[in-house]
C-alpha cells in the first residue's frame, strides 16, 4: 500500500495514520505511534531472529529490559503462549500501550522500576533482552547484576539492542542524573548525530543527552558488552548488524552453545547486512538533516513574508514606490528596477511547485 504523503512530520505523520491514511509500518507487528519516524528504532525489527535463538536456547522465562510501549513484549507473549514460557517487563515509565497490554495479559508481569531496581529484585530467568538506557555504566550493570544472580558460574541468553552505531561508542542518557558521576561521559543536550562525525552536528539525528565524542573506554554499549564478555573466555558474542545493531551473547558450557552458534554464524558481522545497515542509517540521517534545513527554510521564509505583508500596508513604503517611479520617469538610476506593490504580491501569491513548474514550461 503506498503512502498517500512524505516527509511529515511526527505529530502530523500520527494524525494521518489515525485518519486511515498512513498504514504504512517496517514490521506488521510494530505499532506505528511508538515509531512513527520508521527509523526501524523498536528491537522487533529484530524478532525473528530472537525468537529463533529463544528457541533453540529453549528458554521458557524472558525478561525484556526497557519494554517501552511493548511492541517486542506483545510479540513474546504470543510465541510464549504455546510454550508455556513466562514473560516479564521492565520499564520505568511505561507507555500507555504496555500499560494496556499487562491489563489485558495477567500473566505478564509488569515491574514500573529502573532496570537495576529490578533485576536486584527478580529471580533469575533463562533470557533476557536489554534494550533499555543506552550507555556503559546501565548496561554493565545490569549485565553484572544479571550475572551475579545465576544459581551456577554459568549464563544466561543475553540479546541487547543497540550494538551498533550510533551507540556502539557513544553513551546516551534517558536520564543523566540516575548515572554517577564518574561513570558519565560529558553530555550535549539534544545533540543531533551524523555517521562519521565523532562530534554532534546541527541537523543530526536527534537524542536527548548524547556522549560529546563517539569513541573511548567506557563509552558506548557494543564497549560495555565487549568488556563483560572478554571478563570470562567461556563468554561468547555474536552481533548481528540490522537495525542498530543485535548482540547475543552465551556461555560455552551452555547446552545450546553449538547448535546456537551454527544457527548464527551467517548473521554474525554479515558484511553484507553490515553494508545495509551503514547505508541505511546514512540515509536516515542525511534525510532528517534535509529536513530540518526545509524547515528552517520554511520558517525563515514565514518571517521574510510577514515584512513583506507588512510593506505592503506601510505609508513609508507607498511613498518610497513613488519616488522610485518619480526618478525613473525624470531618467535618474534607470537601471534600478521598481520595485512596487504589484511585484511583492506576486512574490506572496507565487508558489514554489508553482515557479518550477512556469521553468518546464519554458
Amino acid at each position: 500500500m503506498e503512502r498517500v504523503q512524505l516527509n511529515l512530520g511526527t505529530e502530523a505523520t500520527v494524525r494521518a495514520l489515525q485518519r486511515g491514511e498512513l498504514p504504512w509500518t517496517l514490521h506488521s507487528a510494530c505499532d506505528f505511534a511508538s515509531d512513527p519516524g520508521q527509523w526501524g528504532a523498536s528491537l522487533i525489527n529484530n524478532a525473528e531472529v530472537m525468537v529463533s535463538c529463544l528457541e533453540i536456547a529453549g528458554a521458557r522465562s524472558v525478561v525484556e529490559v526497557g519494554a517501552y510501549a511493548g511492541d517486542l513484549t506483545r510479540f513474546l507473549l504470543g510465541w510464549a503462549a504455546p510454550a508455556g514460557a513466562q514473560v516479564s517487563a521492565i520499564d520505568p515509565a511505561p507507555q500507555d500501550e504496555l500499560v494496556r497490554l499487562s491489563e489485558r495479559h495477567p500473566e505478564l508481569e509488569l515491574f514500573r522500576a529502573t532496570s537495576h531496581e529490578a533485576l536486584r529484585e527478580m529471580s533469575h530467568a533463562d533470557a533476557y533482552v536489554i534494550d533499555g538506557d543506552h550507555n556503559y555504566y546501565t548496561v554493565s550493570e545490569e549485565l553484572r547484576l544479571i550475572a551475579e544472580r545465576q544459581p551456577d558460574s554459568g549464563l544466561p541468553l543475553l540479546m541487547l539492542h543497540d550494538v551498533g552505531w550510533p551507540h556502539a561508542r557513544r553513551d546516551d542518557y534517558f536520564a543523566p542524573e540516575l548515572v554517577p558521576d564518574a561513570h558519565r561521559q560529558p553530555t550535549i543536550e539534544g545533540g543531533g548525530l551524523f555517521p562519521g562525525l565523532s562530534q554532534p552536528h546541527p541537523g543530526g539525528l536527534p537524542y536527548k543527552w548524547p556522549a560529546a565524542r563517539e569513541g573511548g573506554p567506557r563509552n558506548g554499549v557494543l564497549t560495555a558488552v565487549e568488556d563483560f564478555v572478554a571478563a570470562d573466555p567461556k563468554r561468547v558474542l555474536a552481533v548481528v548488524p540490522s537495525f542498530f545493531g543485535l548482540g547475543i551473547v552465551w556461555h560455552l558450557d551452555a547446552a545450546y552453545a553449538k547448535p546456537l552458534a551454527q544457527a548464527l554464524a551467517p548473521l554474525d558481522r554479515n558484511p553484507v547486512i553490515a553494508r545495509l545497515e551503514a547505508n541505511r542509517v546514512f540515509h536516515l540521517a542525511s534525510v532528517h538533516h534535509q529536513l530540518t534545513e526545509v524547515a528552517a527554510a520554511h520558517e525563515r521564509l514565514g518571517r521574510q513574508e510577514a515584512v513583506l505583508k507588512r510593506l505592503l500596508v506601510s505609508s513609508s513604503f507607498r511613498l518610497a514606490e513613488s519616488l522610485s517611479r518619480l526618478r525613473h520617469r525624470a531618467g535618474i538610476a534607470t537601471e534600478q528596477p521598481i520595485v512596487g506593490k504589484q511585484e511583492i504580491l506576486r512574490a506572496l501569491e507565487s508558489k514554489p511547485n508553482q515557479r518550477r513548474g512556469d521553468r518546464r514550461k519554458t
